[in-house]
């Protein structure tokens, strides 16, 4: 079983079952939240608190309100998640068929949970939030409040109406600022009970590296989303473009470092985010491969760059296979995030001792 959520949390499936139903109720929700993208959320959250470490000036660290800001962040991301699924399904945008459905099991097309009970997570997650936000607005003042409610805005109207920002080409806008000033300048306030523009610039080379990774999510989904009338980047640019976009969005995020680095607002030992460059650089050349049609061709890819640790997931009984088919683009841009964000992270912890 434990191996079961450890793979979720780096894939979002579990092999072990044909019908996910039939995992656990862990495992299961663990799938329903996509407990595997919530790495992005943990890397913005920690470069805030590395940059609030560095403005503390000697008062104590504050354990509690950055335990109370993880956990706030991430039940928030689960919420946004379920509120996303259900939205796809009720706008007819995620069907049988839809990429949403093939890589992952779905919390309501593949049966894991239902409507109700998506619902109750949902409220639950946010009451347990909005008790958080009180909590620290209390102690940090109202600015907490309206990072909080500018967040789960943009979250929300992400896909439901009237909104609706990523069938409008506004989706990654919001993914920027969700990733880049909302989260990582709202963990810096809550840490520290202010904010300046020298932090706000600073969470901006994150946010544009989240963004790179929704471009190839929806590079991925481009030719359903024209049938279906969701006008993301790449379906407004097109497919060249699109690719284009997120080759410059990863190359801003390197040259943003650089030049926070050359302005003093961090640190030199952040230039450790250069040790990323060379999966950087692979994910460029998938970007200007043809997409492989099968998961087989996608396996033999992606084989070369498969930790031993992943193996049985991509073997499986000796049977070559991609586990998040058909997804081809993001995958490889969540395999650069985590490298790039951890890389910057560390650096940036190191520039704590100069």
């Amino acid at each position: 079983m434990i191996r079961d959520w450890i793979e979720i949390t780096r894939t979002c499936n579990t092999s072990r079952f044909k019908n996910p139903k039939n995992a656990d109720f862990i495992s299961r929700w663990l799938m329903n939240i996509r407990v595997c993208v919530f790495s992005m959320t943990l890397l913005s959250a920690l470069i805030g608190i590395v940059l609030a470490t560095g403005d503390l000036h000697g008062h104590p660290f504050p354990w509690g309100i950055t335990a109370l800001v993880l956990l706030g962040l991430l039940l928030a991301h689960a919420a946004n998640n379920l509120v996303n699924d259900y939205y796809d399904v009720l706008n007819k945008v995620d069907t049988d068929g839809y990429v949403r459905t093939e890589y992952a099991p779905h919390p309501l097309l593949s049966g894991l949970t239902t409507v109700k009970r998506l619902w109750i997570a949902v409220i639950l997650f946010d009451l347990l939030d909005l008790a958080i936000a009180i909590y620290l607005t209390w102690m940090q003042g109202w600015p907490i409040m309206a990072f909080a409610a500018t967040g789960l805005a943009l979250s929300v109207f992400y896909v439901a109406p009237p909104l609706k920002l990523k069938y409008h080409g506004l989706g990654e806008v919001a993914i920027f600022l969700i990733w880049g000033p909302l989260i990582i300048g709202g963990t810096f306030f809550a840490l520290t009970g202010h904010i300046d523009q020298a932090t706000l610039w600073a969470t901006m080379p994150y946010g544009m590296a989240v963004t790179a990774v929704v471009l190839g999510k929806h590079l991925d989904k481009r030719d359903q989303d024209i049938q279906r009338g969701v006008h993301t980047l790449p379906v407004i640019l097109g497919e060249r473009y699109g690719r284009y976009a997120m080759i410059t969005a990863i190359g801003v995020f390197y040259a943003s470092v650089l030049v926070l680095c050359a302005t003093g607002i961090l640190k030199w030992p952040a230039l450790l985010v250069l040790i990323s460059l060379p999966k950087a650089w692979q994910v460029a050349r998938v970007l200007r491969m043809q997409r492989p049609s099968t998961p087989v061709d996608a396996h033999k890819i992606a084989a070369p760059f498969i930790p031993k640790s992943l193996q049985e997931v991509f073997n499986p009984d000796g049977k070559e296979h991609f586990p998040l088919w058909p997804l081809w683009f993001v995958v490889w841009g969540v395999w650069w995030v985590r490298s790039a964000g951890m890389w910057l992270v560390l650096g940036m912890i190191a520039g704590l001792f100069l």
